[in-house]
């Protein structure tokens, strides 16, 4: 699976080193290695930050996201509200961000990388887009 071109320029632009790799079917996992989560609060940073990328991808929406290794508030050692699951993928335990926009939130053919990847700042990063 590749990455639109729009979305390969969204990451390069921002500085991210990152990669795609398959998911089987046509699907993917981005990977952003070295995702600094430091201004959102959380720990160890930086970690890796996953989306997985759906087969009929921007037709189908962004939903979730994944850390390697695990997070948490520095100020208590919690995990963030619906983030304690783990996952298997690509032999490495993932940390889930069960996160999900309102239905009808997602402009199919429309939304990419650029309107999803707010949502991440905002909570990993304590940031707007």
């Amino acid at each position: 699976m590749q990455l639109p071109e729009d979305d390969q320029h969204f990451l390069n632009a921002h500085g991210y080193s990152w990669t795609v790799l398959p998911d089987g079917a046509q699907a993917g996992f981005l990977i952003v290695k070295g995702f600094d989560v430091s201004g959102g609060g959380f720990g160890p940073s930086p970690t890796d930050l996953m989306v997985r990328i759906p087969a009929q991808y921007n037709m189908a929406q962004l939903d979730m996201w994944y850390c390697d290794p695990p997070i948490r508030y520095v100020a208590n050692s919690q995990f963030a509200p619906a983030s304690e699951v783990t996952e298997q993928h690509m032999n490495r335990m993932w940390q889930r961000f069960s996160r999900h926009l309102v239905s009808g939130a997602w402009r199919p053919g429309v939304d990419n990388l650029r309107s999803f990847m707010p949502l991440i700042w905002r909570e990993l990063q304590g940031r707007r887009g």
